[in-house]
């Protein structure tokens, strides 16, 4: 793949990294990390010690992990984005009131990145919190946020992403995936089933800025065990969709 002038490989490959380690791989070994990124193990442990010189990394000598100054990194952008801020006295009410989990996120590349989260019990069997990142065509939020895209946007999103069977329920034709985000562009929600992770059901709305830009999307998610597809759209969107204009008049005035 060609590469602009100015692109800095080093730097990419310094972010990928810090992009190896998650939830579930606190800790790695230069081997892993050299084996998550493609690099040799001399340029692992390179990028690896730099980053333990400027405290973004530990190590006890075999295993390195993330120190909390990563969160620098992410901090200049939450901080001068006002979503999160404006929307968590929101889900907090809308929690209270349907007892059920919600979250806001924004899209990221061919992700979901959870900005704000006011949960009630875990429900998947990975934890969610503010960062989390999950593929957009598998979520409701997500879906949400590719129906806001312009059509050459979604096809060059259809072209590129890896539309993998997360479960035997997961949406991951093109042509099936575009025409259910046309359906969502008309009615104004989505509602996924078990498509992202076995029990799980959600249901989500977009939230605008004052332009009439979606800028986000706000979803409340259950078991689905114990909410039916007709509670879902009965019960939950009707709180949902006031909390997401609850939101939206405040990020109106600037709150």
């Amino acid at each position: 793949m060609s590469r602009e002038p100015y692109y800095v490989q080093s730097l990419e490959r310094g972010l990928a990294v810090i992009r190896a380690f998650d939830a579930t791989h606190r800790e790695l070994t230069l081997s892993d990390v050299a084996r998550s990124c493609g690099l040799t193990r001399a340029a692992a442990r390179r990028f690896l010690l730099t980053l333990t010189d400027l405290g973004y990394v530990r190590t006890d000598g075999r295993l390195f992990s993330l120190t909390p100054r990563v969160l620098e990194l992410g901090y200049a952008f939450l901080s001068g984005l006002t979503l999160p801020e404006v929307a968590e006295p929101h889900l907090e009410h809308l929690v209270a009131e349907v007892h059920e989990s919600s979250s806001v996120s924004v899209l990221d590349g061919d992700d979901i990145v959870y900005v704000a989260r006011v949960p009630t019990s875990r429900i998947m069997t990975v934890t969610i919190n503010v960062g989390t990142r999950f593929p957009a065509y598998a979520t409701s939020m997500g879906r949400v946020l590719l129906a806001a895209l312009p059509e050459t946007g979604l096809t060059a999103y259809l072209r590129r992403a890896h539309l993998r069977q997360l479960t035997d329920r997961t949406l991951c034709s093109p042509a099936a995936l575009r025409a259910e985000i046309a359906r969502i562009r008309i009615q104004g929600y989505a509602v996924v089933d078990q498509e992202l992770e076995e029990g799980l059901r959600a249901v989500a709305v977009p939230i605008r800025d004052r332009t009439g830009a979606t800028v986000g999307a706000v979803n409340i998610s259950v078991h689905a065990a114990r909410t039916t597809l007709d509670d879902v759209r009965d019960r939950l969107l009707p709180p949902l969709r006031a909390a997401a204009a609850a939101i939206e008049a405040d990020l109106m005035i600037g709150v």
